[in-house]
């Protein structure tokens, strides 16, 4: 349904839904919980994303958890909309507590395998890429930095 909007409208409804919402959270500084998911292909390479709202800075597939629902099919909900692609197996990072506009927000750090290419719905994101771990684009979000820094922790362990 919503794909009968026209792509620049709906760009323009998320850039103001995000502004409220922005809002929202400074003044009622809720508890939000969230997840993230590293992915890297088999040239090992990271996939980013850039949204259509927001900073527009690069960054991780990321989203919200839905009540009722696991920390993980979150993260392969939030993957497969962001990227078009289905995740391989999953893997916990880790757990992050961080200020989120004001509120709290508990973020589940996801690792995964993929060998598809992902594609932009051109909507929420406006492009899905992988780049090279030695050569990121700018800007990146400092969250992704950190959640990157967390990846290679947990590569080197094993």
């Amino acid at each position: 349904m919503l794909r009968l909007i026209p792509a620049p409208l709906h760009r323009a409804a998320y850039r103001a839904a995000h502004g409220i919402r922005k809002r929202w959270w400074k003044l009622v500084k809720p508890h939000l919980v969230g997840c993230s998911v590293v992915a890297i292909d088999l040239q090992d390479r990271l996939l980013l994303v850039r949204l259509s709202y927001g900073s527009q800075a690069w960054s991780l597939p990321s989203g919200g958890i839905h009540r009722n629902e696991t920390p993980e099919a979150a993260a392969r909900r939030e993957f497969r909309e962001e990227t078009g692609c289905d995740a391989n197996a999953m893997i916990l990072l880790g757990v992050e507590d961080e200020q989120l506009y004001g509120a709290r927000n508990t973020v589940h750090v996801f690792a995964t395998r993929i060998s598809a290419q992902p594609t932009a719905d051109r909507r929420e994101v406006m492009e899905a890429r992988f780049f090279p771990l030695h050569s990121l684009p700018e800007p990146i979000t400092e969250k992704t930095r950190r959640r990157l820094a967390m990846w290679r922790d947990q590569s080197k362990k094993r």
